[in-house]
């Protein structure tokens, strides 16, 4: 996709595509008292009346110009109700607008970063990011084992004409950049997308690998025998009935300002789980291999950061393992001890994920960083706690979470505050090891949590995002296909950013 940013105003950008955004039950507003604008105006009362356009949110609608105007066609993206605004939801509709637009084959497309109602909090930069990694977004197809793809399996993003634009070089650099950025989540939703057979642990460290030196990251992969040396028993402990050896991939970005303390970001890469001997009932089943997807946002996350040339230096962390019910599998009961030298009963081997987290937390603590942020697809309770809207995020310092849930009202990617009290700690109390890796009585989310603060010096700012309930799309949505969303990339790019 090639971006251009223009002065001139929507009505005189010759595309296929004017897209333009609607609130429910609201007129659409044009600019400008021109004939073209006067024109574009009484089309779209015309066709609302006509055809029932009422700006629900993801509502999209495909008009003709015929030769009425410079474009082929007005694309009217619905907002949903005003006062239900937020920058989540200007995505999802530019996202939506980008699958019709993929559905049309429309190869150029035009919107204004001054339309009659932008909120006032966002700005041209703001405005312009968000449009431009939605696009991207929304228009992503994953098509690699379809044998006929009547949708066209590497279809061309349009190209994208930000109309109405002030003259900034900083402008012109954050559209650039998160143009980029898109690149680098379209390459990983890719990996995401790979099915267990295809991407065991090893082959995700391959492939993190070539992407780390495609961006100029370091990278450095600890094997089984390696992570036996160290002593990484809890995570050896998830992989042990598979024939899939675990990793570790180590991703190194320097940053600008080398003196500055890194951050380490730590991700779950459950590359499948089938919940081990406590095993998982098999309806939908065939969505673990979206367990890795922590890892995932992760990897891009720190390739994103060197893309952008951040000032901090940035360490990713990626604790790979298939989780399988073999002969050599743990079972419940079994006694490991992890890396921390804490001991942990394993009373549930579907509780892995907290397991592999526990030697990683531990392995990114020796970095001294100045915080830690781990991702995670940890807790079907996430959903029943918070639905498929925001994901939670919890940890030992509130400065962190705060800064962390601000960078997800920033990007759209929201977070929701759960609290980490000592209270909680009674429940992972264990009768024969320090502890146990589950709870006796609920709150699922918050004891997943509360097992992984056990791991992190109290010293070292730490925060955990469950995003079991935002990972991946189990069937396909107005403005995004089935399967990982890489919820939580992006975020933590902003925050980066923001430190």
């Amino acid at each position: 996709m090639k971006t251009r940013l223009v002065s001139a105003p929507l009505v005189r950008q010759a595309a296929d595509g004017w897209l333009i955004f609607a609130f429910q039950d609201e007129p659409v507003l044009v600019p400008g008292a021109d004939p073209v604008s006067r024109r574009l105006a009484r089309m779209l009362k015309d066709w609302r009346a006509r055809h029932g356009f009422n700006g629900r949110l993801h509502q999209v609608a495909v008009i003709p110009a015929w030769d009425a105007l410079p474009a082929r066609a007005v694309i009217l993206a619905g907002l949903g109700k005003k006062k239900d605004f937020h920058i989540a939801r200007l995505g999802q509709a530019a996202a939506a607008a980008a699958r019709t637009l993929r559905k049309h084959r429309l190869a150029s497309l035009a919107v204004s970063l001054r339309p009659p109602e932008r909120p006032a909090e966002l700005t041209p930069e703001r405005y312009a990011e968000t449009l431009t990694a939605a696009l991207h977004y929304g228009h992503y197809a994953f098509t690699r084992y379809l044998s006929d793809d009547e949708d066209g399996p590497e279809q061309r993003l349009p190209d994208l004409v930000l109309a109405d634009a002030p003259r900034s070089a900083a402008l012109a650099r954050r559209v650039a950049d998160t143009a980029a950025a898109s690149g680098i989540l379209k390459e990983v939703r890719d990996l995401a997308n790979l099915p267990a057979n295809e991407a065991p642990p090893a082959a995700i460290a391959d492939a993190a690998r070539a992407l780390a030196r495609k961006h100029r990251v370091s990278c450095r992969v600890l094997d089984k025998a390696a992570l036996q040396r160290k002593g990484c028993r809890a995570l050896l402990a998830v992989g042990r009935g598979s024939r899939h050896e675990p990793r570790v991939i180590l991703l190194s970005y320097p940053g600008t300002q080398r003196k500055q303390k890194p951050v380490v970001l730590v991700g779950k890469t459950i590359t499948f789980d089938t919940g081990g001997i406590s095993i998982k009932s098999g309806k939908g089943m065939e969505w673990m291999k979206y367990d890795k997807c922590g890892g995932m946002a992760v990897l891009a996350a720190v390739l994103m950061a060197a893309r952008l040339r951040l000032p901090r230096p940035v360490i990713g962390m990626l604790a790979a393992a298939e989780n399988m019910p073999g002969g050599d599998a743990t079972r419940p009961g079994d006694i490991v001890r992890a890396y921390s030298g804490k001991t942990i009963e394993i009373l549930n081997t579907d509780a892995e994920g907290r397991l592999v987290l526990a030697d990683a937390l531990a392995l990114a603590a020796e970095y001294k960083p100045a915080a830690i942020v781990d991702l995670a697809t940890l807790t079907g309770a996430s959903i029943v706690a918070l639905g498929h809207v925001l994901s939670a995020v919890m940890g030992n310092s509130p400065d962190i979470v705060e800064q962390l849930r601000r960078a997800g009202e920033t990007t759209g990617e929201r977070l929701w505050p759960l609290p980490l009290l000592p209270e909680y700690d009674e429940d992972i109390k264990g009768a024969f090891s320090d502890l146990k890796n589950i709870g006796d009585r609920g709150a699922g989310t918050i004891i997943g949590g509360t097992f992984l603060r056990h791991f992190v010096p109290e010293s070292i700012p730490w925060a955990h995002l469950d995003i079991a309930n935002t990972a991946y799309e189990e069937s396909a949505k107005p403005y995004c296909p089935a399967g990982p969303t890489l919820f939580g990339a992006r975020l933590l790019v902003e925050w980066l950013r923001q430190l």
